[in-house]
C-alpha cells in the first residue's frame, strides 16, 4: 500500500472510529463516513466493500498488533512497533491503559458489543498460541478451557473499565492470574 491509499485508509478509520464513539453502528451510513473522512464513494468502496467491512478491518488493526504475538518471539508489527518484554497478558494491560489508538474509547462505547466480541475471538487465538502460559491443568475439552479464559479476561477489561481504571496494569494481571 502506497502512502496516498495508506493515509486515505487511516481517514477512514478515524472518522469511522468518532462517529462510533457517538453513534450506534447501524445508525452510522456511509455517507456520514465519507463526509467526516473527506472522500469520495468509490474512493471508499476501493478501500472497503461495505460498512461491515470497513468495522472488521478496524477491529483487526486495533488488535491485531496486540495479537500478534507468538510464544518465544517478542517484536510486534502492524499499527505500532514494540519489545513486549512484559507477560503477554500483562503487555495487553499495558496497551489497553495506554488507550494505544483510542481502543478504551470503542470498547466502553455504546457499541462495545462488537468489539469485545472481536476482542474474544482474537483473544481465544492468543491463548491457543500460549500455551505455557494457559496450561490447562486439567481435563477439561481444550475448547471450552479456552473459552473460558477469554471470557474471563474480557469481563475483566470490562469491569476495570467500568471502575475507572483505578488498578494498574500489573495488579489488574495479578488478579487475573490469581482467579484462572
Amino acid at each position: 500500500m502506497d502512502r496516498r491509499q495508506k493515509k486515505t485508509r487511516e481517514a477512514i478509520f478515524k472518522a469511522f472510529t468518532e462517529l462510533l464513539s457517538k453513534k450506534h453502528f447501524n445508525q452510522i451510513t456511509v455517507g456520514e463516513i465519507l463526509e467526516k473522512a473527506d472522500i469520495g464513494r468509490a474512493t471508499f468502496y476501493a478501500h472497503f466493500e461495505t460498512k461491515d467491512f470497513l468495522l472488521k478491518e478496524l477491529c483487526k488493526e486495533l488488535f491485531c498488533h496486540i495479537f500478534d504475538t507468538e510464544e518465544g518471539r517478542e517484536n510486534h508489527k502492524h499499527i505500532f512497533n514494540c519489545h513486549t518484554p512484559s507477560p503477554i497478558i500483562l503487555h495487553l494491560l499495558q496497551h489497553l491503559q495506554k488507550n494505544d489508538n483510542n481502543i478504551l474509547d470503542l470498547l466502553s462505547c455504546e457499541n462495545n458489543e462488537l468489539f469485545l466480541r472481536y476482542f474474544k475471538e482474537n483473544l481465544k487465538e492468543l491463548i491457543k498460541n500460549h500455551t505455557s502460559i494457559f496450561e490447562n491443568k486439567s481435563d477439561l475439552p481444550s475448547d471450552y478451557y479456552i473459552n473460558h479464559i477469554s471470557v474471563a479476561f474480557v469481563e475483566t477489561v470490562k469491569w476495570w473499565l467500568d471502575n475507572g481504571m483505578k488498578e494498574s496494569a500489573e495488579t489488574l494481571a495479578d488478579y487475573f492470574f490469581k482467579v484462572i
